[in-house]
């Protein structure tokens, strides 16, 4: 079972909201759309789902082409990340009401429900109003309505935004495995790329309307094509310098020369943007060679176990993820590491010309 887009454009007063867009979804394995807001993932869950039109191109099912077909006549369940549910039924009959306008038996939607109401952390509210719920327990009702239905085709909208930070996680963990059982084709949309890590199964990385990577998820973590790909999938966004290579030696501002080790080695003389993520930021010199830059502090964002050093480097801002609590003052300098072994290195046009080994690019 399949659902294909081929060359799917989506234009609305003159603006295009998404870009030619070619992409197989397949029941074996979670499917996730990845993008910032605006980038075009609800546009592509409405048009999957025969809420809105293509301008062009053709959406096809099993072979069969649904590019005219409405939403009626499509087995699709939808969960957005703003809950919808019928506020005069109780959360019982919400997640009962797809079963029985297919006319399902009595014990089969008794036991689907209290099944599926299980899962979600449900059960002891069956008899509630949705309007006597908290609003995560709301979202758990629309997400059950949408499970329980049984659908060929089911689309996810964010629908964990919404929901506290434990339950949150404990789904997480548990989707997954409830998709591989139901045999239906999974598309799930989301702005965090540790959400779409902690998935698995294939992301595609939208970027205003295109579709910039298509692929296994921790190839398109560890192999991003291009510096828009790579900073799709990096939050805090992937830290990035302008540099220069010749013979040899690579110019990385401010005076700042090296020798070309690691993915910069094998490209040739000339102009490169090299990325490096958060983590491999370090604020405290690590083992083995490193380099090490004379930055400024900007500001310190404290998480708890984490701290977000913000330093600035010739002209650029960089952001160091730290373990720990550090405190540093505005404006003072200081010093941080970079193993160029752990560079992603883009070339003029911003497609990726080398990358870490998988090991240092985690």
């Amino acid at each position: 079972m399949a659902l294909e887009l081929r060359n799917v454009t989506r234009r609305v007063d003159g603006e295009t909201h998404i870009a030619d867009a070619t992409l197989t979804f397949e029941a074996d394995a979670i499917n996730v759309l990845l993008g910032p807001t605006l980038s075009g993932k609800t546009t592509l869950l409405r048009l999957m789902a025969g809420l809105d039109r293509p301008s062009s191109g053709s959406i096809v099912m099993d072979g069969k082409d649904v590019t005219g077909v409405s939403v009626r006549r499509r087995d699709v369940a939808m969960v957005y990340q703003q809950f919808i549910n019928y506020p005069n039924l109780t959360v019982y009959e919400n997640i009962a009401s797809p079963l029985r306008v297919a006319g399902r038996p009595r014990a089969e939607i008794d036991a689907t429900v209290r099944g599926t109401a299980e899962l979600l952390k449900l059960a002891p509210l069956l008899d509630r109003m949705p309007l006597e719920l908290s609003g995560g327990q709301q979202q758990r009702t629309a997400l059950a309505r949408a499970l329980a239905k049984g659908a060929r085709l089911l689309l996810l909208d964010e629908p964990l935004a919404n929901l506290d930070y434990k339950l949150r996680e404990e789904l997480r963990e548990e989707l997954p495995r409830l998709f591989a059982e139901t045999g239906a084709i999974f598309v799930y949309a989301t702005t965090e790329p540790s959400e779409a890590l902690l998935l698995g199964g294939r992301t595609a990385a939208l970027h205003q309307g295109h579709i910039v990577q298509f692929g296994p998820t921790l190839d398109v973590f560890r192999q991003p094509n291009s510096l828009i790909a790579a900073q799709t999938f990096s939050d805090p966004p992937m830290n990035t310098v302008a540099v220069t290579k010749k013979d040899g030696r690579v110019d990385m501002g401010a005076g700042l020369a090296i020798a070309a080790t690691g993915g910069l080695a094998g490209v040739g003389d000339g102009s490169y943007t090299v990325g490096f993520r958060a983590n491999h930021l370090e604020i405290e010199r690590p083992p083995g060679d490193v380099v090490a830059v004379s930055a400024t502090v900007a500001i310190t964002e404290i998480s708890g176990s984490e701290s977000f050093v913000h330093v600035d480097f010739a002209g650029q801002r960089w952001v160091a993820l730290a373990h720990g609590i550090h405190e540093f003052v505005p404006g003072a300098p200081i010093e941080v590491f970079l193993d160029p072994g752990r560079f992603f290195v883009f070339d003029r046009t911003g497609r990726l010309a080398a990358a870490p080994v998988a090991a240092a690019a985690a």
